[in-house]
């Protein structure tokens, strides 16, 4: 299965509001392992770069000033993503400007049944505690040190261990061994190595049945013990 880790900056809260996407960072996965693959792109937003989003991610407008303009990138976004589940932190923000972008660039919108939101999974599994992409990184054990401002493609690769911890852990083979099917991977009884291989059948020698009435003389045995008892509560 093909999945892509997403994550935006902006220069904002809102597309409505005229504010645009300054950079893209998505992290190829495929049945839950990182290829290498990624997408990342600088954006030019055509506007100015407000303080309060400036000290968020450190993308000033004169550094963004020679980077490509969204509708430049637009095809190649959408074809990196493809049909493939998008995970994202806080879909709907990210989603919303996407879809503002693409719209303005005669695209068609993605659709929110495409995207996978992490927030929603971690409230699912930790209710009442903080779903942040620190906290989350701080739950699992996910050196997040580098994250000194927010980075799309940094955050899309923290996001990526994140996902797979919410999803059951990085070791995915574990919960593959419980497949009686074996597909998709080394399920129970798969050869190692044989990717396609699917379960291994043994062949085993058919044992009968063992016996579980008494004997006649186990119950002679019974009988005679029961003679001792004073009103045992076993006799029929």
């Amino acid at each position: 299965m093909r999945e892509i880790v997403l994550d935006t900056e902006t220069t904002g809260l809102d597309p409505n509001g005229g504010h645009r996407i300054v950079e893209i960072g998505c992290v190829e996965l495929h049945n839950r392992v990182p290829t290498g693959e990624t997408f990342w792109e600088y954006i030019n937003p055509e506007r100015d770069m407000p303080t309060e989003a400036f000290e968020v991610h450190g993308l000033s407008e004169a550094f963004l000033a020679d980077k490509p303009v969204f509708a430049a990138i637009a095809q190649r976004f959408v074809d990196f993503v493809g049909d493939a589940p998008i995970v994202i932190h806080n879909a709907a923000f990210d989603m919303k400007f996407l879809n503002a972008e693409l719209k303005s660039c005669g695209f068609k919108p993605l659709p929110m049944s495409q995207a996978v939101d992490t927030v929603a999974i971690a409230r699912s599994r930790f209710p009442g505690a903080a779903a942040s992409l620190d906290a989350l990184c701080k739950r699992f054990g996910i050196d997040n040190a580098k994250r000194t401002k927010h980075g799309a493609l940094l955050d899309s690769e923290l996001l990526a261990e994140v996902y797979l911890e919410l999803m059951g852990g990085r070791q995915a083979g574990l919960e593959l061994a419980a497949d009686p099917r074996g597909s998709g991977g080394a399920g129970a009884g798969a050869v190692p190595g044989d990717k396609g291989a699917g379960p291994l059948h043994r062949d085993r020698p058919v044992r009968p049945p063992r016996p579980h009435a008494p004997s006649a003389e186990e119950e002679a045995r019974h009988a005679a013990f029961l003679e001792k008892i004073s009103e045992p509560i076993w006799r029929a």
